[in-house]
């Protein structure tokens, strides 16, 4: 699992990460809030570490803005003794659990695990591709920070390159999963239309690639 560690401290930050990815997680370190907002759009990770006071401003902003986009992504603030009034007001903001600096990092670790088990895996529930997300729960799609509006065959269209990210699939494979396996049979143009209606809409991303003769292919390039 992926976490977002949002600490200005780098030596701190070194340590919890070292720390997590023996443990088996993957640790992306963001020294500003704004770096946080900015890998948030591009990716959704299981679980976000959140030090309290950042040099761009206070932690239960972000708590704030994550809450306002996705309501069930687990948060832990971290924060130092005698801050109790920051406490409650995380917990008022949407934060899960917080941590008292210093702390053990076996105890951090138990902590995440907790609250892993409890929330389980939220990234499961959006795809992500250089900065085009995509949650299934409420059947979205943004790039960067704008909200796309799309049809359901480019939805689904979409939904199924990223189902399949970093391997090429056919345009016969394409047509059989997205509109034939519901029925709908159409032709090789359909899917040249809403390919070009798709790729018009999220802005021609490089992200998404054509393999000449065969089909489309979906791969990071951030």
């Amino acid at each position: 699992m992926d976490l977002y560690y949002v600490e200005d401290d780098p030596d701190i930050a070194e340590m919890v990460k070292k720390y997590l990815e023996q443990k088996g997680f993957g640790v992306t370190i963001c020294a500003t809030l704004a770096q946080a907002r900015a890998a948030l759009h591009v990716c959704v990770p299981a679980c976000v570490l959140l030090d309290w006071k950042m040099p761009d401003g206070q932690g239960e902003s972000l708590c704030r803005w994550i809450r306002s986009k996705w309501k069930e992504l687990p948060v832990i603030f971290l924060t130092v003794r005698g801050e109790g009034a920051d406490i409650v007001s995380g917990f008022q903001n949407g934060a899960d659990d917080y941590v008292v600096k210093p702390f053990e990092l076996e105890v951090l670790y138990s902590r995440i695990l907790a609250l892993l088990r409890r929330a389980g895996n939220v990234a499961k529930e959006y795809l992500s591709c250089s900065g085009i997300l995509m949650d299934l729960n409420r059947r979205t799609v943004s790039c960067g920070a704008k909200e796309i509006s799309l049809s359901v065959a480019e939805y689904e269209l979409l939904l199924y390159l990223m189902q399949h990210k970093g391997k090429t699939v056919t345009r016969e494979r394409i047509l059989e999963q997205v509109w034939d396996v519901n029925g709908s049979y159409v032709n090789d143009n359909t899917l040249t239309v809403t390919m070009k209606r798709l790729r018009d809409k999220l802005g021609q991303p490089a992200c998404l690639k054509t393999v000449r003769s065969v089909g489309y292919r979906m791969e990071d390039t951030i």
